[in-house]
């Protein structure tokens, strides 16, 4: 079964997997415009997104990291219909239920599936840290997701997908649960608010990028938006010095194979 990646912009991806076609963390706004980053912080969006792909689409589910305004921004509630299932985490649920009433936040660990047929899709919601120590408190939980795909029992695809998460120790454990991550979409940019580093930049990329070993690794989010300090080219380059095989950049309105 054939399973793609489409680039919009940022963190928004579309994945069409077999019979099934999810958005992760849509941020519609063009270049110009605001995002609130909570506690009466703003960052202005430097990149439009490619949003033809998205026309006409019927979406399965959409899968949301995060509750912050550069993962689901204003132009996109407005354009996707309110009866849209959302994969996210338990306070975010909170947060969209009254507006969103198919959401539903995963704790660490749970998963959501679907089925069409002989095909069953499964999302697992996977550890993730936004902030450094204390400071992760002032940020929104945050949540990695893994998608699997299998056809009539057989596997099909694992993907792993960071969310705006730094690297952390305990996500070895994601590899040791699901065992070969075909790939993995990679939140980079380095992004730093009041000085502080909330996504990771290329030195942690690619410690993330060797924990996890995924057949591909596809870096997205890393040049969207004005707190984004770590260019895509910093981590292509350490990768490649580290050894790090497998990294497959993909530029905005581009569509990939995933590995299945």
């Amino acid at each position: 079964m054939p399973a793609t990646a489409t680039f919009i912009g940022n963190a928004t991806v579309l994945l069409r997997i077999g019979d099934f076609t999810l958005l992760t963390d849509p941020a519609f706004g063009p270049a110009g415009s605001r995002v609130s980053l909570g506690h009466g912080l703003w960052t202005k969006r430097l990149r439009d997104p490619v949003l033809g792909p998205l026309d006409g689409l019927d979406l399965d589910a959409m899968l949301l990291s995060h509750l912050h305004g550069d993962h689901f921004d204003r132009a996109a509630r407005r354009r996707l219909d309110p009866a849209l299932p959302i994969i996210t985490t338990p306070q975010a649920e909170r947060r969209l239920r009254r507006h969103f009433p198919a959401v539903r936040g995963l704790p660490t660990w749970e998963s959501h599936e679907w089925t069409r047929g002989d095909q069953r899709l499964r999302v697992t919601a996977v550890p993730g840290r936004h902030g450094p120590g204390i400071a992760d408190l002032l940020l929104p939980d945050v949540m990695g997701s893994v998608v699997e795909f299998t056809v009539a029992g057989q596997r099909g695809l694992t993907l792993y997908i960071t969310g705006d998460t730094l690297c952390l120790p305990r996500l070895a454990e994601i590899p040791r649960r699901f065992g070969e991550i075909d790939a993995m979409l990679i939140h980079l940019g380095g992004t730093r608010v009041l000085g502080l580093l909330v996504t990771m930049d290329d030195s942690q990329g690619t410690r993330l990028a060797r924990l996890i070993g995924a057949g591909r690794t596809i870096p997205v989010h890393y040049d969207d938006y004005k707190v984004m300090k770590s260019p895509l080219s910093r981590f292509l380059e350490r990768a490649s010095r580290e050894g790090v095989r497998g990294v497959q950049p993909i530029g905005r309105g581009e569509t990939v194979e995933l590995p299945s």
